[in-house]
């Protein structure tokens, strides 16, 4: 068989292939499989993944842009409720600071709420908020010799060697004028 000659078993489902499957406002990959696609988007992992696979009713390990419209809508409603689907232990927002209620955010939700968790922590000077604001490790990591953002660590053998250079060249000058 060469590689010019159509092949018989080649799916024809293809042209109905959605490249791109939009879920908030996130773009996922429609070419991967359900699982995999899902953990694309911020706040949702391998596990998560499987358990919004599941609760949709969709297989896990079918492409995901090749899915039936209502079996997307399906894996959405889930997605935006995923609170409501597992444990409360689950959730990555349990008992939020301001409304005491138990969510799961993803996408650009996530990132808005971490940034006002950390300038929450800036604003009342906890621990972690002094941290933050001198840039410094914040979960109790070696700062002794990692994390240094300024200055050079070590020795730079470059600019011992010019510095070695210039010395002699004038040292050479200054010789060459006393003969």
């Amino acid at each position: 068989m060469s590689a010019e000659e159509p092949q018989d078993d080649a799916p024809e489902e293809e042209e109905d292939l959605r490249y791109f499957v939009r879920i908030g406002t996130t773009d996922l990959d429609g070419t991967k499989s359900v699982e995999r696609s899902l953990t694309d988007m911020k706040g949702i992992g391998k596990r998560t993944a499987r358990i919004v696979s599941d609760a949709a009713g969709v297989d896990r390990h079918a492409t995901f842009g090749l899915l039936d419209d209502d079996e997307i809508d399906a894996v959405v409603d889930v997605v935006e409720n995923f609170d409501e689907y597992v444990p409360e232990w689950m959730a990555n927002r349990r008992n939020d600071f301001f409304s005491g209620e138990t969510t799961h955010k993803t996408g650009s939700d996530l990132e808005e709420k971490r940034r006002h968790d950390i300038n929450r922590m800036k604003m009342i000077d906890s621990y972690k908020g002094v941290r933050h604001k001198r840039g410094q490790k914040v979960r109790g990591q070696r700062t002794k010799s990692t994390g240094r953002t300024e200055g050079t660590i070590g020795v730079n053998v470059e600019a011992i060697k010019e510095e070695a250079a210039e010395e002699a060249a004038a040292e050479e000058e200054e010789g060459g004028g006393e003969l």
